[in-house]
């Protein structure tokens, strides 16, 4: 028997790619930062220096949280960092708790990092149970974090009960000129593994063979936070005040189902 094969016209190849595409993932979040104000129904502000319950935001760091630290411009999230007339440093930490949480799949922002001594931006996401088993039991995501001590490099991290603070479950990745550019920041995350990403490039799985809560808090739902802290004991003691003020850009942020 001969099949008789049709040459589709190529407007039904690209919509048939569109739709299995548009099958396997479902975007559920995105914050695309337009108009003239953050997203109130989406974020919420972290103020202070984290006292009293965590002063130095368990960190050591010296900066203060603020609500005035940041503003949407040209269709960006502009994250502010200022040493103050007063000596004080000040930055914004925001965050997604108690109003879009999620269990896996994949989490990507576009991104532009401020530079020099002394800064920490992060792009980050904490277990939602937080309040009740505290941290680190409730898990943490690093799906960016950079320290201008350690120009060119990014750091993809995971802290759990039985890994935190100083981390094993960590990869450095450098880039040159990293800074420079505006690049996308990606956590595929499933029941069995995390996946990090760079401009879609993979750059380290963590996918312990036995799952139990000591290095698996995962399987539960998280929230995402983005913030610029100062120094601390990640950004490390010396910081260079002449770099201020310094600016974290962030283009978009989506959520997608896997």
């Amino acid at each position: 028997m001969r099949l008789k094969l049709s040459i589709q016209p190529i407007w039904l190849w690209i919509l048939l790619l569109f739709n299995s595409c548009s099958a396997q993932e479902k975007l559920v979040f995105s914050d695309e930062f337009e108009g003239d104000e953050l997203n109130m129904e989406y974020w919420s502000f972290a103020l202070g220096n984290g006292c009293p319950e965590i002063c130095g935001w368990g960190n050591n760091e010296p900066q203060i949280y603020t609500k005035n630290n940041h503003k949407i411009e040209d269709g960006q999230l502009v994250i502010r960092v200022n040493k103050e007339k007063n000596g004080h440093y000040t930055s914004t930490r925001i965050l997604t708790k108690d109003k879009f949480e999620f269990q896996y799949g994949r989490v990507e922002a576009r991104i532009k990092l401020p530079q020099g001594k002394g800064v920490w931006p992060a792009f980050w996401m904490l277990g939602s149970n937080i309040d009740e088993v505290g941290w680190p039991k409730c898990g943490e995501v690093d799906i960016m974090e950079y320290v201008g001590r350690e120009p060119g490099r990014i750091f993809s991290s995971l802290h759990t009960k039985s890994s935190h603070g100083n981390t094993i479950n960590t990869y450095k990745t450098l880039v040159e000129g990293i800074e420079d550019s505006f690049h996308v920041y990606a956590v595929d995350w499933t029941k069995n593994k995390m996946d990090f990403y760079l401009d879609g490039k993979k750059l380290y799985t963590y996918a312990p063979i036995e799952k139990n809560e000591e290095n698996w808090p995962f399987d539960q739902s998280f929230y995402m936070l983005l913030n610029v802290a100062v120094g601390g004991n990640f950004g490390g003691p010396a910081i260079d005040d002449a770099i201020f003020p310094q600016e974290y850009l962030i283009d978009y942020i989506r959520v997608y189902e896997n």
